[in-house]
């Protein structure tokens, strides 16, 4: 649906649907490991930041509060690519 959407509070690569759910999904890429894996990229900080460009994204198109939502990693490491479907769920903080 959307690639690299951006607001002021940053920015989701991917905006997608599965079914009926609605995914926010961020990518990271490492060429290796020396400085950590893809994954340890996304942590708290990135995740709130995830979080506020989805609640804006839904405001600003109008989608309704009960659209199921769900926020994906996809990790590549060199040539590895992983992808956790729901690896972080809505906080408020």
């Amino acid at each position: 649906m959307e690639r690299n959407f951006r607001c002021r509070n940053g920015e989701i690569d991917l905006i997608a649907r599965d079914g009926r759910y609605l995914v926010f999904i961020e990518v990271k890429y490492r060429k290796n490991r020396r400085s950590g894996s893809s994954f340890a990229a996304v942590g708290k900080q990135k995740q709130r930041t995830i979080l506020k460009v989805a609640l804006f994204y839904l405001i600003r198109n109008g989608f309704q509060d009960d659209i199921p939502c769900r926020f994906d990693v996809v990790g590549i490491d060199g040539e590895e690519i992983r992808w956790i479907k729901n690896a972080f769920e809505y906080r408020q903080r």
